[in-house]
């Protein structure tokens, strides 16, 4: 059996018109042209879905299940067509952003505000992880870009700056550091040093600043998780450096913060695309719209910025 769309389409006007006279000047087609069209339906069908006279057309049992199941059908395809055509004109779909925790936490929703106002029929999909499966993510193309570091390029990607992040430390309440107005990394070394996961960009680019100041520290405690390295600090088990973007997911009212100097030490998040990708309509519109909120100079939390 292979009914096409057009012979379901034909039977369906008939079936409901009951009549071939009727259905023929709605679909523009000769009346001939119509009852040879229905009659190949009912070859391929085996069986007789039509009652015919001179004056009348009904439906057989078998019939009127044929047009239950060819509407569905029909109905499905114009529906189908319909979302196709709102994808390739970019109101509907999926847009898959790949990032980081901080970048999905406090970035994110503010964009994604302002793009679903505009676009409220295309879904986000946000994958946040680690910066190697990040850029893997990207590169399988499962996401269609990244915001996040990128601590290697790549020949296949393609980045542009999109938020400085300056480094912080994060210290325990009352901590004596606090009546500091910044730290040192060689003071923070001194101190017992609650550090992230070594998967975690954060924790390669404080590596590198102890190194720069020849001021290594083997880590009390490490967490892979920001939130965990929060909560030590604010009990007061040590201390932290992260960057500033980073703070919200932190023990927020639970730990203080000062600038980071000597040196001055900052992560750079870029927007990360395949090399020569051509994106679909509707992530071609998220990042419209997260220039546009990097234009309108979206406020971010001290201690970031957004790149020029």
């Amino acid at each position: 059996m292979d009914a096409s769309l057009r012979q379901l389409a034909a039977y369906a006007a008939v079936a409901k018109a009951a009549s071939f006279t009727a259905a023929a000047a709605e679909l523009h087609v000769s009346q001939s042209s119509l009852s040879r069209t229905v009659a190949e339906l009912e070859r391929s069908f085996g069986g007789q879905l039509l009652e015919r006279d001179t004056r009348n057309v009904t439906l057989t049992p078998a019939g009127v299940e044929a047009l239950r199941i060819a509407e569905q059908i029909i109905n499905a395809h114009r529906a189908g067509m319909r979302e196709l055509q709102q994808f390739m004109l970019g109101g509907a779909g999926t847009v898959s952003v790949a990032t980081m925790p901080s970048v999905a936490a406090v970035v994110l929703p503010q964009v994604i505000s302002m793009f679903k106002q505009r676009r409220p029929n295309v879904s986000v999909q946000i994958m946040d992880g680690l910066e190697r499966s990040v850029l893997d993510r990207v590169a399988s193309g499962e996401a269609d870009f990244a915001i996040c570091t990128v601590g290697s390029p790549s020949r296949l990607l393609e980045h542009r700056p999109l938020v400085r992040d300056r480094f912080v430390a994060v210290l325990p309440a009352n901590h004596p550091l606090t009546t500091h107005d910044q730290v040192t990394w060689r003071e923070l070394a001194e101190e017992s040093f609650l550090a992230v996961g070594t998967n975690s960009s954060a924790r390669r680019l404080a590596d590198a600043a102890f190194a720069q100041v020849d001021a290594y520290t083997a880590p009390a405690a490490e967490a892979s998780s920001v939130a965990t390295v929060g909560g030590l600090v604010a009990a007061g088990l040590g201390v932290s450096a992260i960057p500033a973007l980073v703070l919200p997911l932190m023990a927020p009212g639970s730990v203080e913060h000062r600038p980071l100097v000597d040196p001055v030490v900052e992560r750079h998040l870029d927007i990360v695309q395949r090399s020569k990708q051509r994106l679909s309509l509707v992530a071609q519109h998220f990042l419209e719209v997260l220039d546009e909120a990097r234009d309108q100079g979206l406020p971010l939390n001290e201690g970031a910025a957004w790149a020029r």
